[in-house]
């Protein structure tokens, strides 16, 4: 470890300014032993950044004449690994470390960087780079790029992930790698020792990762909502009087289903919140930690709020379609056909065309808010943003948001629910239900604005304790003490 401290990083990694840039070979020599599709990739990044690349093939006959880049060498692995100044990439399969072992004398002393990937999770087996760790004693293994997709190098790094984690058993080679991201314009992070390899390597295979329970509850959600509104308006009628409803299940049922789904999903992003802030009052602390199911319903506000988002852009699109259907021209035909029937010469209902213009404008405008907060949690987005306008967004519009949900849920419903006619076979409509957890939400947010507990709130969270808190001695306070000590826990 001394003595590699004492090395140069790179011998100078980056590229000198007075040296040509890339295609002139003006820079250090990378070597890259593998020639596949990834080690392709990143040879194009690297000779774009200005280093020099010599790739080492088993077979370099067998290499298509025009694969690799021009400025890039094709050699025998041998050849490439004594060409290589001082970092080597791995780019081999696991399976095929074995194969490397005449070069061990050669590799040593060099940094190893293994780009490879665990093939499964949870094996319990030791990871990738601690097996060539051990295979090449002699040489210093960093873990990194391999979360780095090969069009993600190709492209460059703002078209895709620009994070790159980063662990090693040896400080200075890990900043070597930590130094090399940085000049192909990645973000590296440093994970620390060779110990993390594994939850690196385990990185790529993980399928949405935090995005489990927020898709669970979004889909448990559409099922109870879907099968309420099948048995209401389709089943129970089917069953009782015969109707024939079920060509609504396609669309009219999915679009009755769609917008309390994103009613709800939205009340659930904020509501976790308001628990959060209510366990503090309580508490008279910020210093206790919440518990593990408030800890994770809070980190996954923002893919409750995403999809939330995609619910209402699908109710959106679905309304617009609902006129295209064969239905709707049929029910527009047979209206007008009984009206004439009945000779009504203007069927103009003023309450009807008020309720139809507020439900829509409140339905658009609510839209539009939830647009502007799905925007603003991407992290290109984000990042402009300091962190008052942050929260002014994803706080302030959020609950305006909620605000013209609820507006539209009830300018829909106008008065339908004070009608006996809307409680078939005993069960409320299913926008009552929707707006049941929303409004509590919301009548929560607008009790905590109240001074006495906004005040309160916010000692707390700048590290006011109530006394109950307080650090007990051995001396028992006066009665006079008593009290103030009560009167400032009521504040």
């Amino acid at each position: 470890m001394q003595s590699d401290m004492k090395m140069p990083l790179l011998a100078s990694l980056a590229p000198d300014a007075s040296e040509p840039l890339p295609w002139c070979g003006g820079g250090p020599v990378i070597g890259i032993i593998g020639s596949g599709d990834f080690s392709r990739s990143l040879a194009i990044r690297l000779v774009a950044s200005g280093f020099r690349v010599v790739v080492g093939s088993r077979d370099p006959g067998r290499v298509a004449r025009g694969l690799f880049p021009d400025g890039v060498e094709v050699r025998s692995q041998r050849e490439a690994v004594d060409g290589a100044e001082r970092v080597v990439f791995v780019a081999v399969y696991p399976e095929h470390y074995c194969t490397l072992l005449r070069l061990s004398e050669r590799l040593a002393g060099k940094v190893l960087v293994d780009v490879s990937n665990a093939t499964q999770l949870n094996s319990g087996e030791r990871s990738n780079a601690e097996r060539l760790a051990e295979l090449f004693p002699k040489s210093k293994v960093v873990k990194g790029f391999n979360v780095i997709s090969a069009w993600a190098l190709q492209a460059g790094a703002h078209d895709g992930n620009r994070r790159v984690p980063v662990c090693s058993d040896c400080s200075g080679s890990k900043a070597t790698v930590l130094q090399l991201a940085r000049q192909l314009g990645f973000s590296p992070v440093d994970m620390g020792t060779l110990c993390a390899s594994r939850d690196i390597e385990e990185a790529p295979l993980v399928l949405f990762h935090s995005w489990g329970s927020p898709i669970l509850v979004t889909f448990l959600l559409f099922l109870f909502f879907y099968g309420y509104n099948f048995l209401r308006h389709i089943l129970l009628p089917f069953l009782d009087q015969g109707e024939n409803n079920f060509y609504q299940l396609p669309l009219v049922t999915v679009n009755e289903t769609l917008p309390a789904v994103a009613l709800v999903t939205l009340a659930l992003v904020y509501l976790p919140g308001l628990l959060a802030a209510l366990l503090q009052l309580a508490r008279g602390t910020k210093y206790q930690r919440f518990p593990a199911w408030l800890d994770s319903w809070l980190c996954v506000r923002k893919q409750l709020g995403l999809l939330s988002f995609l619910c209402a852009g699908l109710h959106a699109v679905y309304s617009m379609c609902l006129t295209l259907r064969r239905a709707a021209g049929y029910t527009l035909v047979n209206t007008a056909y009984h009206q004439v029937k009945a000779g009504v010469e203007n069927s103009w209902v003023e309450e009807q065309v008020w309720r139809s213009d507020l439900y829509l404008s409140c339905g658009i405008l609510g839209f539009g808010v939830l647009t502007l907060l799905a925007i603003t949690s991407l992290p290109s987005v984000g990042n402009a943003l300091n962190w008052k306008e942050f929260t002014f967004v994803q706080s302030g519009l959020g609950y305006a948001a909620l605000t013209l949900s609820i507006m539209h849920t009830l300018f829909f419903g106008w008065d339908f629910a004070f009608l006996p006619a809307a409680y078939r076979y005993y069960l409320p409509p299913v926008f009552l239900l929707a707006l049941i957890l929303p409004c509590i939400v919301l009548v929560g947010r607008i009790l905590l604005a109240l001074p006495c507990l906004t005040l309160r709130l916010a000692k707390i969270r700048r590290g006011w304790e109530s006394p109950r808190h307080w650090p007990r001695t051995n001396q028992e306070p006066r009665s006079s003490e008593v009290d103030n000590s009560q009167k400032l826990g009521d504040i």
